[in-house]
């Protein structure tokens, strides 16, 4: 890194007209002579529905130098920022006496190791996730503490799964045991809050500024200009990259705006904005990367799919709805279809995280210092079992995480114990997390 004596504040905005687009870090908000700063550490949770083909997913070696699988040969380019865990459960998906249900069970626990309360009704009651303890913490200092995202369009209210209010299946997100905090899924209204000047959140006014034609980066173009003639060499490639990609990501979401104005035939519509779950996964995976690089917020959850949910994958072959193919009472052809969406999943996690690898952070990537935890709280989806859970991490959490690796726990291993864990390695103190028991070993040298 070199550093100048020019020294802008760690959060510094462009503005012009009411808009304000917050700045990646750049050198020269390190002032010259200063020691290094401590890395800011993002973390992601990322939700795949439904379970998977777990003989597909599990590498066979444990420690260093195991095959990828089938299922997560996507990610393999990353191994070196993978840690790949075997053995983790949440018993507190399973019935317990409380009869069918497991898919609103296994959203619900994912984030707070909680059994929900079987109801309808209001009176739901959970517990408090593990993104929202982070936020606390480590999401004061950022305009928006957390950030919650998802693809399909869902309701909270109302019974989804045999007696169990839709509030468990479609969000993995909450602040308290009886607050869930919905997904957003509109990449507009994310950008907008990203990058709006929040002043109002008039619908009419929204309306306006929808309709102006000109860019977001069009009103703050002067203000840009003159910071980079300010700027090394360095720090005016890397804000010209940041601004190309805002502008992107802004492009991107407009197209897919006019796109569904159009009328399709039903049969073929799918589910969310943009019209293709590959769009849409890419554009929030963008909206992400950029939220971490100007240190908008540093939690954020996105849930790829919903317990329960039935989109169809044509783009990849898989016509038949996910729901339906997780039961496939082992059929090898319906497993082949469920392991092509499960490698799918996996492939939109690896477009992920080589945006954040690409992005340049205080020290190193984005990637060097952010978690990136992914997975889901169903293993064999056909028997709806909560141990044995698919789960890795991505990321070098700012030296907290030492990659390339397949850990197998002991079965039965509270997945709670794992959260608790990075709570503690990131400064955040909790007595425990849902039905913990302790912490875990070997995800790094602390």
């Amino acid at each position: 890194m070199i550093t100048t004596g020019l020294a802008l504040p760690r959060r510094t905005f462009l503005r012009g007209l009411g808009a304000t687009v917050a700045l990646p870090f750049l050198d020269a908000m390190t002032p010259a002579f200063a020691t290094a700063a401590t890395p800011v550490t993002r973390v992601a949770f990322i939700y795949t529905a439904n379970g998977v083909i777990m003989q597909d997913w599990t590498p066979t070696a444990e420690g260093t130098g195991f095959l990828f699988p089938k299922t997560l040969a996507p990610v393999e380019p990353f191994r070196d920022r993978l840690l790949v865990m075997s053995g983790l459960a949440h018993r507190n998906g399973e019935a317990l006496g409380d009869g069918p249900g497991d898919h609103a069970r296994a959203g619900a626990s994912w984030l707070t190791g909680v059994h929900p309360k079987k109801t309808q009704g209001a009176d739901i009651r959970n517990g408090r996730s593990v993104d929202q303890m982070l936020a606390d913490e480590i999401g004061q200092t950022t305009p928006l503490p957390s950030l919650e995202l998802g693809l399909e369009d869902v309701r909270m209210v109302g019974g989804c799964d045999s007696g169990y209010s839709c509030a468990y299946s479609n969000t993995i997100s909450w602040a308290s045991p009886t607050t869930p905090l919905p997904y957003e899924n509109n990449p507009r209204r994310v950008f907008e809050r990203l990058f709006g000047d929040g002043e109002t959140t008039d619908p009419a006014a929204r309306a306006v500024h929808a309709r102006q034609n000109r860019s977001l980066l069009d009103f703050v173009v002067d203000d840009a200009h003159r910071l980079q003639v300010r700027l090394g060499a360095g720090d005016r490639r890397k804000l010209g990259d940041y601004l190309d990609s805002v502008r992107e990501v802004e492009r991107r979401i407009q197209n897919a705006e006019r796109q569904e104005r159009v009328d399709l035939p039903p049969v073929d519509r799918p589910e969310g904005v943009p019209p293709t779950f590959e769009e849409h996964v890419r554009l929030m995976s963008d909206l992400v990367t950029i939220a971490f690089q100007a240190d908008l917020t540093r939690v954020v959850s996105v849930m790829y799919s919903r317990e329960g949910g039935n989109r169809t994958y044509r783009s990849i072959g898989v016509p038949d709805a996910h729901h339906g193919l997780s039961h496939h009472q082992n059929d090898p052809v319906r497993m082949a279809q469920l392991q092509k969406i499960d490698q799918h999943h996996v492939a939109m996690l690896a477009y992920f995280l080589g945006k954040l690898q690409d992005a340049p952070d205080e020290d190193g990537s984005l990637l060097d210092n952010a978690i990136v935890l992914y997975g889901s709280s169903l293993s064999d989806s056909n028997a709806h079992t909560h141990d044995n859970l698919p789960a890795l991490i991505a990321g070098g959490g700012s030296g907290m995480l030492r990659g390339g690796r397949h850990l197998r726990y002991p079965e039965g291993t509270p997945m709670t114990n794992l959260f608790l864990t990075l709570l503690d390695r990131m400064g955040v103190q909790r007595g425990h997390v849902g039905d913990s028991t302790g912490q875990i070993t070997h995800l790094g040298t602390l």
